[in-house]
């Protein structure tokens, strides 16, 4: 299968390239950056120490040479991609967060027409902890407060990240509620007690961590936490990896990691 990488000059874009040029069975076909950047014009492999012959690009319309684009770049740049993507038939898995409830619908609208697999983190560990956090709200119910931390490197752009978004609605719909109608995103000043039945967040941001969250489950005398650590990018590029290869079976659709993950069970 031939892959196409979006955001080849950045941390999550060179972790991509490396991980498809050690498989086996997927081929680097594209690379692509954003016009201006002063990646555009060097070979994708520059960062490794050698030549692939694949040379950087802002040209969307090298998506013809490609299968399957992984996308992990900035919310203002989805939109060409996905158009780029319907204009070539190239399926797409995307791992870019922050994105507006209009682009939601344009990624709903396009896999109409192309095969795409969007989640908010790729990692295979963060979907497992999906399903316990799942398991453990259904259990231990709203009587339970709950609370979502999460920490990232100071570069992320958005807040809360979208994994910790994604812990929160699956406590709510396990609880039969939207996040929205019972999330506390701040807490500032003389807030009063804590209300029944809330989901409550916490972000860090700093430095250079990778990804850590926890859901906290607080009852009376005990505390449950299912918390998730990446130490290194390469969690995602895996994951990013088996989305691809799952979407080869795909002309179109919308799917997500569990998806991906059920087919491999």
């Amino acid at each position: 299968m031939r892959i196409a990488i979006a955001g080849a000059n950045g941390r999550m874009g060179r972790m991509l390239i490396q991980a498809v040029l050690e498989s086996a069975d997927l081929t680097l076909s594209v690379a692509l950056a954003r016009t201006g950047s002063p990646a555009v014009g060097q070979d994708a492999g520059a960062f490794l120490g050698h030549d692939t012959g694949i040379i950087i690009t802002d040209d969307l319309d090298a998506l013809k040479d490609a299968d399957c684009l992984i996308d992990f770049t900035l919310p203002a740049a989805l939109d060409a991609h996905l158009q780029a993507c319907i204009r070539h038939k190239v399926n797409c898995v995307i791992g870019t967060t922050g994105l507006s409830d209009a682009q939601t619908r344009a990624i709903q609208a396009a896999a109409q027409k192309v095969a795409i697999v969007f989640a908010p983190n790729m990692s295979v560990g963060v979907n497992a902890a999906l399903k316990l956090i799942d398991v453990a709200a259904r259990l231990l119910g709203s009587d339970y407060d709950a609370e979502v931390f999460e920490a990232h490197h100071r570069h992320k752009v958005d807040a809360p990240s979208g994994t910790a978004l994604a812990m929160g609605k699956a406590v709510a719909h396990a609880w039969g509620k939207e996040l929205d109608d019972i999330a506390d995103w701040t807490r500032h000043g003389i807030t009063g007690e804590r209300e029944p039945g809330r989901i409550g967040f916490s972000v860090v941001r700093g430095g250079d961590i990778v990804g850590e969250h926890t859901v906290f489950f607080c009852g009376t005398d005990e505390r449950i936490e299912i918390t998730h650590r990446s130490s290194s990018r390469m969690t995602f590029a895996s994951g990013s990896l088996r989305a691809a290869r799952y979407l080869a079976r795909k002309e179109y659709g919308l799917f997500d990691m569990h998806d991906v993950l059920a087919s491999a069970s």
